[in-house]
């Protein structure tokens, strides 16, 4: 066997071993999108202020690019009195790209639960904000979050940044606490 056949058959191998791990990587990823559908998880936080204090501001929108800071404007399209059924168009700053996202007010409770939809940026997401008084002074707010992909590709990359996303959530609630613990300080 000559010097250059020994090369070929070298560099072939190599070729096949990358050929191969791209295969298996690919493989995983796409797994991915067939198990994971959908994301879920829960956030919480508690905060010392009585319940309908903490539920108030929460529902000032005037508040909310203090406490989700990535929010850069609020249009509402249709309000309704009850609030369940009024609908938004929401602006988001995304690392520099701006995202337009639908929100819908799905259940409005006054001081117990608020539950939202938001579509865009190619997902959909449900948060489920239930509040909870602890004592007189203190209020536990539970933050449920469900996301689920409009595309396989998207769906496939989920579980890999379904962290980073709470993660998120959970800063946003942490930056709410902050704000609303020293309002009236």
């Amino acid at each position: 066997m000559t010097k250059k056949r020994s090369a070929d058959k070298i560099k072939m191998r190599y070729v096949k071993v990358i050929l191969g791990i791209i295969i298996v990587l690919s493989l995983v990823f796409f797994a991915l999108g067939v198990i994971f559908q959908e994301i879920n998880y829960t956030s919480k936080i508690v905060i010392k202020k009585p319940l309908s204090e903490v539920f108030k501001i929460f529902n000032d929108d005037s508040k909310l690019m203090d406490w989700i800071p990535d929010i850069t404007s609020i249009k509402p399209i249709t309000q309704t009195e009850s609030e369940k059924g009024s609908f938004y168009e929401i602006e988001v700053n995304n690392n520099g790209s701006k995202i337009i996202l639908e929100e819908r007010v799905l259940e409005f409770i006054q001081n117990e639960r608020i539950k939202l939809f938001f579509k865009g940026g190619g997902m959909y997401k449900t948060d489920d904000y239930l509040f909870e008084a602890a004592s007189n002074e203190v209020t536990t707010l539970i933050l449920k979050t469900n996301i689920k992909s409009e595309s396989f590709i998207l769906g496939c990359m989920l579980p890999l940044v379904s962290s980073k996303l709470s993660k998120q959530d959970q800063e946003y609630l942490n930056n709410f606490k902050k704000l609303v613990e020293r309002e009236n300080d």
